[in-house]
């Protein structure tokens, strides 16, 4: 083993998003040892531009913040290395992490691997991105619902889960379609009375041939070709617990990983934060449980050694 194979970190943190950079920068001005891994898909680097961030009133870009957040922890000591982790075991003194065919040990992990966004099966990935950095595809209502008020809104879901959704952006805007993506939509009857209450307008699917058609983006659906100043995508997402879950950390059966009120998991010495928890997924929130975690961390290291000057 070459001597990085053999140092022991304080921690290692796995991601770097805004919980990764989070903890990074405490763990840093903690005066401990850490290493941070990032296989550079974080999704707030999807975001065109933020604008409920607190202290960004003209709102700022996701790579932006990112960018921003590295510098503040690399000014303390934080060292990021894009490599993407695919291992993740315990051993006598904390954790081995498998990162290709080398290994790093800490004494402590953090996880921040957040989500991965399911995508409408049929939308190409440059009419994907073009229309995300446009604002004409948006995932996450409770960040941007307010940029698309009064305008025309289409939600792709079905189920609970696209009915919720439509029903949280008829707060916004009373033009709102509710498109199944495969078939027919999958509603119960509860589900469409909701709908119809709200005056949600419901279109058959599959949908697909998606385009950017001037400033809407346009589909074909059951009931003909429709276009929209913006569509949501409702069909969930992946979490990204796979190296804990495997590791033993227990986790819902969504994939969520399970942490107490200091953010730690079912494994000793292994933590969590952000979207790859269970709770709202929101850069402040995922900021606020990476600062919880990163000063338990600290706090736990400590009574096993003191960390004195």
């Amino acid at each position: 083993m070459t001597s990085s194979e053999t140092q022991r970190d304080d921690c290692i943190i796995i991601g770097a998003g805004p919980a990764g950079l989070t903890a990074a920068i405490y763990l840093a001005r903690f005066h401990l040892s850490i290493r941070l891994f990032d296989c550079g898909s974080s999704r707030a680097a999807m975001i065109p531009c933020t604008r409920n961030h607190a202290g960004y009133p003209e709102g700022i870009k996701g790579t932006d913040l990112l960018r921003l957040m590295y510098a503040q922890a690399k000014r303390y000591g934080a060292h990021r290395e894009l490599a993407e982790v695919t291992g993740l075991t315990r051993d006598e003194d904390g954790f081995v992490v498998r990162i290709g065919d080398r290994i790093a040990r800490a004494r402590t992990v953090l996880l921040a691997t957040g989500v991965v966004n399911h995508r409408p099966k049929s939308l190409p990935n440059d009419v994907h991105d073009a229309a995300l950095a446009r604002g004409l595809l948006r995932y996450c209502p409770i960040c941007d619902g307010y940029e698309v008020t009064d305008k025309r809104v289409g939600v792709i879901g079905t189920g609970d889960h696209g009915m919720r959704e439509a029903l949280f952006l008829r707060g916004y805007t009373r033009d709102v379609t509710l498109i199944a993506p495969e078939a027919e939509h999958g509603l119960d009857d509860a589900c469409a009375a909701k709908l119809d209450a709200a005056g949600i307008q419901r279109v058959d699917g599959p949908c697909g041939g998606f385009a950017i058609e001037g400033d809407q983006l346009a589909l074909d659906t059951a009931g003909g070709r429709m276009a929209f100043d913006s569509v949501y995508p409702a069909l969930g997402s992946r979490i990204r617990s796979h190296l804990a879950v495997e590791a033993g950390a227990r986790a819902s059966e969504d994939g969520c990983l399970e942490v107490d009120d200091h953010q730690r998991t079912s494994i000793p010495g292994l933590f969590a934060a952000g979207d790859v928890v269970k709770g709202l997924d929101q850069i402040s929130h995922a900021m606020g449980e990476a600062g919880v975690a990163a000063t338990t961390i600290r706090n736990t290291l400590s009574e096993q050694s003191p960390l004195w000057r």
